[in-house]
């Protein structure tokens, strides 16, 4: 089914479970693009896009966590239809993690397994400055000092840059607004990756996730910094097959 939510970089009819991935601030799905040639034939990878940003670039960012999960699940039912694993990495990890709560809570079937990267648990406090209503100068050169994840190249022109902020101010805002009390665990097994260079989310906000499932619970660190993803991409995919070779393994009637 065609839906501006979800790109699918190589779409699998016969796919046994699917694995949705949810981007980091100011990213877009074309960051999992790659990822199926890692991936088992049986999984289909469902990469998330947010509006305001590709090919929704038109259409108004949102600024909340709990607008995006409230925008998102309705056209998302319908592709519940296999056993299912959520991945998100650093804002990511939090629409994955809201988005499988907010399942449970409409008694549907959530995640089979939540695998949350670079980002501490939403019950977790922000102690670092708050950047979402800065100047646009101050704002690129903070987001840059804390995340270095605005390309030089892209910030040396004026159009491309704005092409970008308005997205991303959407996502920090989103990000620096979102303060859940601490809730009930939940019950699907999470997985927890981290960089072990990430002075942003260091191995106590890792493990911090421990409180939000009465299910399994692992974490695993990898080589690198925040953005540690592209350059382990074979091993974070390696680790992702041996999490969803069960789901693969399930008589269809399980689904």
């Amino acid at each position: 089914m065609s839906n501006a939510w979800f790109m699918r970089p190589a779409p699998r009819p016969n796919a046994k479970a699917r694995l949705f991935c949810f981007p980091y601030a100011g990213g877009g799905a074309a960051a999992y693009r790659l990822w199926p040639t890692g991936l088992p034939a049986e999984l289909e990878v469902v990469a998330i896009q947010l509006p305001g940003r590709a090919n929704r670039l038109r259409e108004p960012a949102l600024n909340s966590i709990s607008a995006i999960v409230d925008a998102l699940v309705p056209v998302l039912l319908p592709q519940l239809d296999l056993p299912c694993v959520f991945f998100g990495h650093s804002m990511g990890s939090l629409l994955a993690a809201e988005v499988a709560r907010a399942l449970v809570a409409q008694g549907l079937r959530g995640p089979r397994h939540l695998v949350v990267s670079g980002r501490r648990p939403p019950h977790m406090k922000q102690t670092e400055p708050l950047l979402h209503a800065l100047p646009d100068a101050e704002f690129v050169s903070a987001i840059n000092q804390r995340y270095g994840g605005i390309p030089a190249e892209v910030a040396a022109h004026a159009d491309l840059l704005a092409l970008l902020l308005p997205s991303l101010r959407a996502d920090i805002q989103a990000l620096e607004t979102h303060h859940p009390p601490i809730r009930e665990p939940m019950g699907c097994p999470i997985s927890v990756f981290g960089g072990g260079d990430d002075r942003l989310t260091p191995r106590t906000h890792l493990d911090a996730w421990r409180s939000e499932t009465s299910a399994a619970f692992r974490v695993r660190v990898f080589p690198g910094d925040h953005f540690y993803l592209a350059p382990r991409m074979n091993e974070v995919l390696a680790d992702l097959s041996a999490t969803v070779a069960p789901l693969l393994d399930m008589p269809e009637t399980t689904a």
